[in-house]
């Protein structure tokens, strides 16, 4: 419990630091360039997501169709 705390405290102690830091004109540049670095590494990792989930599903895809392709070639006397 004591734990929890300590690490509560931390945060806000990070939050109080970080809008103080914030108020100065290098702070702003400062948290503007981190803001555009992770939104483009967020925007990067969405992108790499949907790509890798098209494949996976082209490639789910084609299984279904190959195997309901075999299942009539059973089904033919």
């Amino acid at each position: 419990m004591k734990n929890v705390f300590w690490l509560i405290v931390g945060i806000g102690a990070g939050f109080v630091v970080a809008h103080e830091i914030n108020k100065t004109q290098s702070g702003k540049r400062f948290f503007s360039e981190l803001d555009s670095r992770v939104r483009e590494f967020t925007d990067t990792v969405g992108d790499a997501y949907k790509e890798r989930e098209a494949q996976l599903r082209d490639a789910a895809e084609s299984v279904v169709a190959r195997v309901e392709d075999a299942a009539e070639d059973l089904t033919k006397p």
